[in-house]
């Protein structure tokens, strides 16, 4: 049976979640694994507007929603360069969705991350732009991940995709210096030992507004496995280390999925939001401390986190944490700093 919602009156901005349509025979595709993210795929062949409006709508007080890219609905078609841009068509008819009101007055897709690959150097700008006419007002950044480990057990079916260093690549950084020229921000996805990898980017790119997703990803599977707390010290100096850039904002999310190694497969029972925010407790604080309430925000990160627990145990495990934080910090945590970095207006 769900929670009880906690301080249901309480505005939420989610400014992170996806959507996917997998059909049948791309999962009966899929390779074996161990790996718990392959429960993810598995389990979650579908997450549409109704899913997501389910979530949405079952109990706690969401006014809005910002999505980030996950390679949906990629254009079959036409240059590979711009088969991108077809993820951002598809949210924004979502969006138009939504704002016609007839779902009520919550607006999901209000601002809307894409991908792009900028190691297509100074040809991002034309890809970008592609964007930014789909979105129609909505289009915000993009999100690159640059996801790495040399233990293929600790990314699973989502590693191969990257080399190291790709925050350091200068073809990267060719086309990463064109996101300011635009307006747009960058999302970025890395593993906690990569972190000095964004440090750098950060500095080298003061004016260029970076947000950190899933608090930089703490590991504790694969080589990681029972060092999670030996790590935790040197993720919190990454921590400190990247607050000093005023430009970087971060996620105080993410937790849930299967890299941190608190639940290995989804068949295990969800654990409650007390259990969650106790876990999730020292690496949400850790952040707040350092970046301060007004530049940081909690995510839902679903249905992907939905291997760790569901949307209401979710929000109530931030709502615990949060408990004892003035009504201004709780407004930054919840909804504030999320419409300040996505330029989101929402009542």
């Amino acid at each position: 049976m769900p929670e009880a919602i906690l301080e249901p009156d309480l505005p939420i901005v989610d400014p992170h979640h996806h959507m996917w349509d997998r059909p049948t025979e791309i999962l009966r595709n899929l390779p074996p694994s161990d790996h718990g993210f392959m429960d993810i795929i598995r389990n979650t062949p579908r997450y549409l507007l109704d899913q997501l409006l389910a979530d949405l709508k079952s109990g706690h007080n969401i006014r809005g929603t910002v999505y980030m890219e996950c390679g949906a609905m990629y254009r079959a078609d036409g240059p590979d360069a711009l088969k991108c841009v077809g993820e951002t068509e598809f949210v924004n008819g979502v969006a138009a969705m939504t704002a016609s009101g007839l779902y009520g007055e919550l607006r999901a897709c209000a601002g809307i991350v894409g991908h792009v690959d900028l190691r297509i150097g100074a040809a991002a700008e034309d890809v970008l732009r592609s964007h930014i006419a789909a979105g129609h007002g909505r289009f915000r950044g993009i999100r690159q991940s640059a996801s790495y480990d040399a233990d293929p057990g600790v990314l699973g079916p989502l590693g191969g995709r990257n080399t190291p260093g790709l925050y350091r690549d200068a073809k990267f950084r060719e086309g990463f210096k064109v996101l300011h020229k635009l307006g747009l921000s960058f999302d970025a996805w890395l593993l906690e030992p990569q972190l000095p990898d964004l440090i750098d980017l950060a500095r080298a790119f003061p004016e260029t507004t970076i947000v950190l997703d899933h608090v930089g990803t703490p590991l504790g599977i694969g080589t990681y496995k029972n060092k999670r707390e030996e790590r935790f010290g040197i993720w919190r100096e990454s921590i400190r280390t990247l607050s000093k850039c005023a430009n970087v904002y971060v996620k105080a999310g993410g937790l849930p999925m299967p890299f941190a190694g608190w639940k290995l497969r989804m068949a295990e029972p969800d654990p409650s939001s007390e259990t969650l925010a106790k876990q999730w407790k020292p690496y949400l604080e850790a952040c707040i401390e350092a970046f301060g309430a007004e530049r940081c925000m909690f995510e839902s990160n679903f249905p992907v986190d939905r291997f760790g627990c569901d949307y209401v145990s979710l929000w109530n495990a931030f709502k615990r944490v949060a408990a004892n934080y003035s009504p201004s910090e709780k407004t930054a945590l919840f909804s504030g700093t999320a419409k300040k970095v996505y330029r989101v207006n929402l009542n």
